[in-house]
């Protein structure tokens, strides 16, 4: 069984995908060498995973699992959060409440600040433990909010002192009467953050999803990382309902998640969700490659409408007409863009398919870098091997570094690719990196922009705002300084520095 939910914790992806965040080379290497399977090392056998990551003796700076899960279960309707931890892991609230403001300007929502409370472990918590601080915070949310569902979301801290947070969400819940949900994402239990996603999911699966014997056939779950709803004017047209979640989730659309006809997924960092849909409630995981590009969309419809049994023909006319659509701006878009060279930093499915998007365009990618990579999907469908799809469709790409965010790799990373831009997601420091490195930098918050055929022009159309602002960041370059040795600042091999270290031992 790929995902188990009878326990309270989610398995990280180091564990159940083999997650890796340590690599160098091109991505026929990684696609070929990691072989979408899961194995542990190089002697894993026949049809075993033969990769092996790098081993880096230092990290300079990455994000935390716990952020991801917090993040997410916050942006909940109706609930609480209670992060049961020191103040400091409170403080990336701050990005939270601006990411739920906007969220709710893009969707038409009344804003409003998240609803969350931090138990404020100290020293003595430490020593003693902290679950009678938790009890009294979980009664004083409830006092204060009435929530419909509180979260209880652990730390280093809690997971250092071993507290026994499930059996305390247990009897709270049991004398409120509302559901306590534990979320286990303490940030050393994984070597990428990308398993505080898990967290949450697992958390939704086991507690807030009912089992369903009524299935709509006109709903369609999709699974995403918040920002407007681009999936509607698709798949309106072949007479289908988006119930959109994880991304400001009202109670009853994660409630209705079981009901629907099938699940569709924006990135395959999500893929948790779909996939325990499937396996407990017998929704159907739409499992063809992402919608990026013309081609992938095209096919990404279509098994859409096989699964839902939709009629072909219709769903031919709804490709004919936006392709008829978008045909005169995409070439306009092309002819603008032909010949220019773009770099991509992105979280693995996402960065495989703003390349994508980026060729489409005439864009020349030779270089990009992926803040983690998963040999498998929790699905184990190939049809699920977004790298792979990527060289087999658009080519390969010569360096294709996998690294969580590290600074020092990455101006490395640039150096070599010398591109006209930098597009990237989910790390704003990577675009005051290349912004201080004098790159035009295109930064997306929302992973929807670039999903579809309206997609390939969101992203064509930002390309050609940046590319003008050239002048501007060699003036930020010209006054900005890095705390890198000159040796450092003239190499172009992110891993130089881990060769050097694994050679002198």
């Amino acid at each position: 069984m790929a995902i188990n939910l009878r326990t309270p914790q989610a398995e990280t992806r180091d564990q159940r995908l083999g997650t890796i965040t340590q690599w160098d080379g091109s991505a026929l290497e990684l696609a070929r060498d990691s072989a979408f399977t899961f194995g542990c090392g190089r002697d894993c056998g026949p049809g075993g995973k033969r990769l092996c990551e790098a081993s880096s003796p230092y990290s300079q700076a990455s994000m935390c699992a716990e952020q991801i899960a917090v993040t997410n279960a916050t942006i909940i309707k109706d609930t609480v959060v209670i992060q049961h931890s020191p103040i400091g892991c409170a403080s990336s609230q701050s990005l939270t409440s601006r990411y739920s403001r906007d969220l709710a300007a893009r969707r038409g929502w009344k804003p409003e600040d998240p609803r969350t409370i931090c138990t404020n472990l100290g020293e003595q918590d430490m020593v003693f433990g902290g679950v009678e601080r938790l009890a009294d915070t979980i009664r004083e949310a409830f006092e204060r909010h009435h929530p419909r569902v509180i979260f209880v979301a652990t730390s280093c801290a809690t997971g250092i002192i071993g507290d026994d947070v499930d059996g305390t969400a247990s009897q709270l819940e049991k004398e409120l009467g509302i559901p306590v949900v534990p979320l286990h994402c303490e940030g050393f239990k994984s070597r990428h953050w990308s398993s505080g996603w898990d967290v949450i999911e697992h958390g939704i699966l086991r507690r807030l999803v009912p089992a369903s014997v009524d299935k709509r056939d006109d709903l369609i779950n999709v699974i995403h990382l918040g920002g407007p709803d681009v999936f509607s004017p698709l798949l309106n047209p072949l007479g289908l309902s988006v119930n959109l979640v994880m991304g400001g989730n009202p109670i009853e659309r994660l409630a209705a998640l079981s009901t629907a006809s099938a699940t569709i997924t924006m990135c395959f960092v999500l893929s948790y969700l779909a996939t325990g849909l499937e396996q407990e409630y017998g929704v159907p995981e739409i499992k063809a490659p992402l919608p990026y590009g013309l081609e992938a969309t095209d096919n990404w419809l279509r098994d859409i409408a096989r699964v839902t049994g939709r009629a072909p023909e219709r769903v031919e006319a709804v490709i004919a007409a936006e392709r008829a659509r978008i045909a005169p701006e995409l070439a306009s878009l092309r002819a603008a863009l032909k010949g220019k060279r773009g770099f991509v930093a992105a979280g693995a499915a996402f960065a495989h398919g703003l390349i994508a998007d980026l060729r489409e365009l005439g864009i020349t990618v030779d270089d990009a870098y992926s803040f983690h990579h998963d040999p498998v999907a929790d699905s184990r469908d190939p049809e699920q091997d977004s790298l792979g799809h990527l060289v087999q469709t658009t080519g390969d790409i010569e360096h294709f570094t996998v690294s969580p965010d590290q600074h020092f790799q990455a101006h490395a990373a640039l150096l070599r690719a010398k591109p006209d831009f930098v597009i990237c997601r989910h790390s704003g420091s990577m675009a005051i990196l290349a912004a201080r490195m004098g790159i035009p930098v295109l930064p997306i918050f929302y992973s929807n922009d670039g999903l579809g055929y309206e997609g390939l022009l969101t992203i064509g159309r930002a390309i050609k705002r940046v590319l003008p602002r050239r002048r501007f960041y060699e003036d930020v370059a010209a006054h900005s300084a890095f705390p890198y040795q000159r040796w450092w600042l003239d190499e172009t091999d992110p891993y130089a520095a881990i060769d050097t270290a694994a050679a002198a031992e």
